[in-house]
């Protein structure tokens, strides 16, 4: 599944996070195309290598290669994966708001979140979770997984602008999905991937951000032969969405883009 945005050549793709939200960066690929052909696809596969094979295929089917992956959250990790297992198909890969590379950050991203909220949230959160993961719960788990995104979205935000909230939850995917990832980031096959990495990797990142920024700059400065990190000031998890570093961060995305 794909949608395209501005005219050809479609030189840039924006991979949305999740797993499990396609949609979720039609904000983005809409302000990128006022300049440039955008591609934005939405994952659908279960797997790990189901959703490489998908962006794959996207990339070669409709992109005039190689071309800029712009990865957010989870699509972070899945760009690195891709990038790292076909090199020949991306000229530089962009990190936004992506995860921890490895596991003694891990940790903090919970902690940070949990901190943010109020009583009455974190009671929320903890029955959301509770029916997420409860096999027997027999009520719409994408509905669930919607209201955790609103409430975790709350505390991931520094100074949040009003938005339409695009992505379709699909908790089929997350459920499968973000074990294996986890799995693989814990065996540390996930950052040694990235010596494999042949083209400029660029991270930006917010310093509101849970997902701590060190667990982002520090692994991947050792193993990505050309790569950078930008920290945004007063930005959360989505910088798009970000009243004080929206700007910032666009310029920073259009500079890169064009270099």
């Amino acid at each position: 599944m794909l949608c395209k945005y501005g005219r050809p050549p479609f030189k840039v793709a924006v991979v949305h996070g999740g797993p499990g939200a396609p949609g979720e960066m039609a904000a983005m690929a809409r302000e990128l195309s006022k300049t440039r052909g955008v591609l934005e696809p939405l994952q659908i596969a279960r797997t790990i290598e189901g959703e490489v094979e998908e962006l794959r295929e996207t990339l070669i089917k409709s992109s005039a290669l190689p071309a800029t992956l712009i990865g957010y959250s989870w699509g972070a990790w899945l760009s690195f994966i891709l990038t790292a297992r076909y090199p020949s198909l991306v000229s530089k890969l962009v990190l936004v708001s992506s995860a921890p590379f490895t596991q003694e950050y891990a940790l903090e991203v919970e902690r940070t979140r949990f901190s943010r909220l109020s009583a009455r949230q974190k009671e929320e959160t903890r029955a959301l979770l509770a029916d997420l993961d409860n096999p027997d719960f027999t009520g719409n788990k994408d509905r669930l997984m919607s209201s955790l995104g609103k409430l975790f979205g709350k505390a991931d935000s520094f100074d949040a602008l009003p938005h339409r909230d695009e992505a379709e939850c699909r908790w089929d995917i997350f459920a499968v999905i973000w074990p294996q990832a986890l799995a693989l980031r814990r065996s540390g096959e996930l950052l040694s991937l990235g010596k494999q990495i042949k083209c400029p990797v660029v991270a930006i990142h917010g310093d509101f951000d849970p997902h701590p920024a060190e667990g982002v700059r520090v692994p991947l400065s050792a193993v990505v032969r050309d790569f950078r990190f930008i920290l945004l000031e007063r930005c959360g998890h989505t910088p798009w969405n970000e009243r004080q570093a929206r700007g910032r961060f666009y310029q920073v995305l259009q500079s890169e883009l064009d270099s």
